[in-house]
């Protein structure tokens, strides 16, 4: 078969049709383009900091948290590690079904180095069958505060890299919209978030601002950027942290005079790092 333009030459051919990036006769619609976009964007991003991890560890380890049907995972590993030695990816679910879905698929595929564990948060940071020492930590459209289980994870387990495309946060509109009639006497800035798109939208933009000054605070320096153009996804903002042990000397102080500003105190424990 031909291989089409957009796809990777040592890209798995089963693998993308396993995944329905490809249709069964190997065709790629315009949906699944997009989507392949999107993956294999963030996979160029990942690459330089997995080859950077190697430099060091010959065995690196790579944990997708919250990997829903773990896209990013088998698409790493098929490009990444499937020609090294050693190394391996794990995936983190609550979903058992998809847990034991991509279990399936990585046996098939003889992918022998793909783990996947369905665990909580709270599970995986303790957890016997994860390593205590995680290299690289990713968050693919992980929803709402599925982000930020994925920031606690990689601050415990002190990942040399975090790389992030936030989806759907709604924890902090929420609040912003339980409060709002209290704002509007304690600041100006309620003005901002007033109108219930801009809460929503607003409350996003925060929610990310918010974790960045959490990820400085713990001694990770960022990139913050988009992941592909605008008219293939609205959820597009990319967070890459790398580990440095040197937190930003005023991130957590910000970080709380924003919470305090905005009234959203009860979030604190939410964005301590």
């Amino acid at each position: 078969m031909t291989l089409i333009p957009e796809i990777k030459p040592n890209q798995s051919i089963e693998l993308l049709k396993e995944l329905h990036i490809l249709t069964r006769d190997g065709k790629l619609n315009q949906d699944s383009r997009r989507k392949l976009k999107q993956v294999y964007h963030l996979v160029n991003f990942i690459e330089p900091l997995f080859n950077d991890v190697l430099t060091g560890n010959p065995d690196p380890v790579l944990v997708d948290h919250g990997a829903g049907k773990s896209y990013l995972g088998f698409i790493l590993y098929d490009l990444l590690l499937k020609q090294l030695e050693a190394g391996q990816v794990i995936g983190i679910e609550t979903r058992a079904e998809l847990v034991e879905r991509s279990r399936l698929l990585a046996a098939q595929l003889g992918f022998g180095r793909m783990h996947f564990e369905h665990l909580t948060v709270e599970e995986s940071i303790s957890s016997p069958v994860i390593p205590e020492r995680v290299d690289i930590v990713t968050a693919l459209h992980a929803c709402n505060t599925a982000t930020d289980d994925a920031i606690q994870f990689g601050l415990k387990k002190r990942a040399r890299y975090m790389v992030l495309v936030p989806c759907c946060q709604a924890e902090v509109a929420e609040v912003l919209r339980k409060r709002k009639n209290e704002s509007f006497g304690k600041t100006p800035l309620s003005e901002i978030w007033r109108h219930p798109i801009h809460t929503r939208e607003f409350g996003s933009q925060i929610t990310n601002v918010l974790r960045c000054l959490q990820l400085e605070s713990a001694g990770y320096s960022l990139t913050v950027t988009e992941l592909v153009g605008w008219e293939h996804s609205m959820k597009n903002e990319l967070i890459i942290a790398r580990y440095t042990g040197q937190p930003r000397k005023n991130a957590q102080d910000r970080l709380d005079a924003i919470l305090g500003e905005l009234n959203l105190g009860e979030l604190q424990h939410r964005f301590t790092a």
